[in-house]
């Protein structure tokens, strides 16, 4: 299924699709999977195209088994990296692809390979946050990311990249648009436990919708967030992959329970203009901010 946002298609501007995907079995199910895909958001005008968070594995982060670090593959190096660099070669498209890394020595990484339009790894964002919840044990697998908050001028626009727990962090997102980021990707693997939803799921939805569409806003860009969908194990994935303009609003969004092709443009002549209508990078206090490298601030008393 393809849902096109036919919102925001004037002035300059760039089109993102998303893909919103079940996982299957096997980084190599996963990748004949998606591909498909890929060719049919690119047929519809996507220019960036961001896959959803690790989309060659299910989320298998659940429980803390070992036999799970060979889903891990070197990036650039490794056989998902370079199909993908040659298929967004083959149609001249950006892609954001989120992979299981093995860096080496045992160390490995959530990270995501920004692949440009001529099919070069321009670089890869690892990780930065790491959860530790019920059904959600990323610190047994994820070494925490050591490449910092970055942006790359893609062929098709400067992007910044940020994965799933980065996405409850202002911080993040602030340091990556102060980098130049037109476009804050945010592939995701996040959904409801059974015995949460009754009472919780609604609640966690709009918090976890509502927080990034205020990193948009704070920061006077666009959003694009990639979920995938179906259950595994206890957990159920709730989709609703979207795109978010700097005033906040979805432009464009999927639907709870569905595989499908989110497209949507985004306007950068009204992004431009919204930052200079409203100078959040400007009126920083840059001078009084020095204690947010602080892990609590103690009260200052009256």
């Amino acid at each position: 299924m393809t849902h096109d946002s036919h919102d925001n298609t004037c002035g300059d501007g760039v089109a993102v699709g998303l893909i919103q995907l079940a996982a299957a079995e096997t980084p190599a199910a996963n990748l004949r999977k998606t591909i498909p895909r890929i060719e049919e958001a690119a047929a519809k005008g996507a220019q960036i195209i961001g896959l959803q968070e690790m989309f060659t594995t299910r989320y298998f982060c659940a429980s803390q088994n070992p036999a799970h670090f060979d889903l891990a593959e070197p990036i650039p190096s490794g056989p998902s990296t370079c199909e993908l660099q040659a298929v967004a070669r083959r149609l001249g498209v950006v892609i954001v692809a989120p992979m299981f890394e093995a860096r080496g020595s045992e160390v490995y990484h959530n990270t995501a390979a920004i692949l440009d339009a001529d099919g070069t790894c321009l670089g890869k964002y690892r990780k930065m946050h790491i959860p530790q919840d019920p059904a959600f044990e990323e610190k047994f697998y994820f070494t925490p990311g050591d490449l910092g908050f970055r942006t790359w001028q893609t062929a098709h626009g400067k992007v910044g990249v940020l994965i799933c727990w980065d996405q409850w962090y202002p911080e993040a997102a602030r340091l990556t648009a102060l980098a130049g980021a037109d476009i804050l990707f945010y592939p995701t693997a996040i959904g409801w436990l059974s015995s949460e939803k009754a009472a919780l799921g609604a609640a966690q939805h709009c918090a976890w919708e509502t927080v990034q569409r205020g990193h948009a806003v704070a920061n006077g860009c666009h959003v694009a967030v990639a979920n995938r969908v179906g259950t595994e194990g206890d957990t159920e994935f709730w989709g609703q992959s979207f795109v978010a303009n700097p005033y906040g609003q979805i432009i464009a969004k999927a639907s709870a329970d569905k595989e499908e092709i989110l497209i949507a443009r985004c306007d950068l002549a009204m992004q431009r203009d919204f930052r200079r209508i409203w100078p959040f990078f400007r009126d920083r206090r840059i001078d009084a901010y020095g204690d947010i490298s602080r892990r609590l601030v103690e009260p200052h008393g009256a």
